[in-house]
């Protein structure tokens, strides 16, 4: 370098591999696929966020090509997107199609529900009280982060006895192609406690083994979920233009 020549710029990490965390175990190999998509799912990586393969296979120790192979993958997942000569990014939605993810978990949830009240028993009933349980304290701190992680254990809860395993597969799936957006963060605390009140009610149908009563109130808490995130549907900065 030339005598007096300004030093070069330190090269700085993307955004998506800044926040990456690994978890392996020491002496094991790096878990690309499991710590890209916990990235991913989340929210700490918005929208569009590119994903540098380079960037990435630095931070794991590896060479790009599991990177890539991992890539390839969350692709098919729909949680990430790739556009010739750009690159992959974090997959960013339409809000039309956003809104679809609701509706096609809407009507599996349904589905499941029927089959989970015929299969529950009382360690189900403890599994959904607790999730809501956790809900009621993440709602009293303002913690929409906890509200989201608990109210998908809530209703991860309420399917799990129905032993549908390709349904309960699809409905996850779902769900994650809309993590990246954080819904619960763009919702104010009154609506919050709305989507609280529709899960005690839910809850209480659950224990009573009540199909109809659950499944009407689950729809019920859909179409008032739906109507909250009409609000930020022009947000470019989360969705496609539409």
């Amino acid at each position: 370098m030339p005598v007096g020549a300004p030093s070069p710029a330190p090269r700085r990490r993307s955004v998506f591999a800044s926040r990456l965390v690994s978890t392996h175990a020491e002496g094991t190999p790096p878990r690309v696929i499991d710590d890209m998509r916990r990235a991913i799912l989340s929210g700490e990586e918005p929208p569009g966020t590119l994903i540098p393969i380079d960037e990435v296979a630095r931070f794991f120790g590896v060479s790009p090509i599991p990177v890539r192979e991992a890539l390839k993958v969350l692709l098919g997942e729909g949680l990430v997107e790739h556009t010739p000569r750009v690159g992959y990014a974090v997959a960013k939605l339409t809000f039309a199609e956003f809104r679809e993810l609701y509706d096609v978990r809407a009507a599996l949830e349904s589905a499941a529900l029927r089959a989970a009240v015929g299969n529950a028993g009382p360690a189900d009933d403890e599994r959904v009280l607790t999730a809501h349980e956790g809900l009621a304290r993440a709602l009293a701190a303002g913690d929409e982060r906890a509200y989201h992680e608990q109210s998908r254990l809530f209703h991860d809860a309420l399917i799990a006895p129905a032993g549908m395993r390709r349904l309960v597969h699809m409905y996850r799936s779902a769900w994650n192609i809309t993590e990246p957006a954080r819904p619960m963060a763009r919702v104010e605390h009154d609506g919050r406690h709305a989507f609280y009140d529709d899960h005690d009610r839910m809850l209480a149908a659950f224990v009573a083994r009540d199909a109809d009563t659950l499944v009407a109130e689950s729809l019920a808490h859909y179409r008032h979920l739906t109507d909250a995130l009409e609000g930020f549907a022009d947000d470019l900065d989360v969705f496609l233009p539409g």
